[in-house]
């Protein structure tokens, strides 16, 4: 067990590599696309404030999804920010607690999964625990 388990990291750690190297490729030579999307079809994983806050400067409504990998709402939730993702305007942006901690106590994270919806640049709107897909979706047609 404790080998797959170190296994498993290792294949994680180096997806994340292979990952932040398409990322960098990408900045390096401008991206792909001639200007910046105003949604992503799929949840962007956010590592540091500075990336949280070109997401934020970059589109126009994201949903800030903070969550841990050990807690059980975050895993039933992953779902619905997905599709949320891939079906409505915004731009979801994952981000591990564990991982940021300064960050999550940056938005005053003290329970996991909170749920911080940023439109025109701003903190709008905050959601603590499990949410369904219609309450999200109304949330971010508020603001959209």
């Amino acid at each position: 067990m404790r080998f797959e388990r170190i296994h498993m990291t290792e294949e994680i750690e180096e997806i994340r590599r292979q990952k932040l190297a398409e990322l960098r490729s990408k900045a390096e030579t401008g991206g792909a696309e001639a200007s910046t999307p105003k949604s992503s079809s799929e949840p962007i994983h956010i590592e540091g404030g500075a990336e949280l806050s070109d997401t934020v400067a970059e589109h126009d409504v994201v949903l800030a999804d903070f969550y841990a990998d050990w807690c059980g709402p975050c895993q039933m939730l992953e779902p619905v920010v997905e599709t949320i993702a891939a079906e409505t305007g915004a731009t979801v942006a994952k981000i591990d607690i564990d991982a940021n901690q300064q960050l999550a106590a940056e938005y005053g994270v003290q329970g996991v999964p909170t749920l911080v919806l940023f439109a025109d640049g701003q903190p709008a709107e905050r959601l603590v625990g499990m949410q369904d897909e219609a309450q999200l979706r109304s949330v971010i047609e508020a603001h959209a």
